[in-house]
């Protein structure tokens, strides 16, 4: 993993942990029986995890050194 695809994927996962909070306190879960939105560290957490996931999408690959 290159520099530049790590920066983009802590940018992502940074992105998405303010995404999923504020998906929380805007919308969230009144009942408390949704198990993602309910408590705001869920929410953080999985936003976080998506974010990083989706801005990896965009990462160039790495070259493979090839033995023969």
């Amino acid at each position: 993993m290159t520099k530049k695809n790590l920066i983009l994927t802590i940018l992502g996962i940074g992105i998405g942990a303010i995404a999923g909070y504020i998906y929380y306190n805007e919308i969230g879960c009144v009942s408390g029986t949704c198990a993602i939105t309910s408590k705001p560290l869920n929410s953080t957490l999985y936003g976080g995890l998506m974010g990083g996931l989706f801005f990896d999408l965009f990462a160039s690959p790495s070259k493979k050194k090839s033995d023969t």
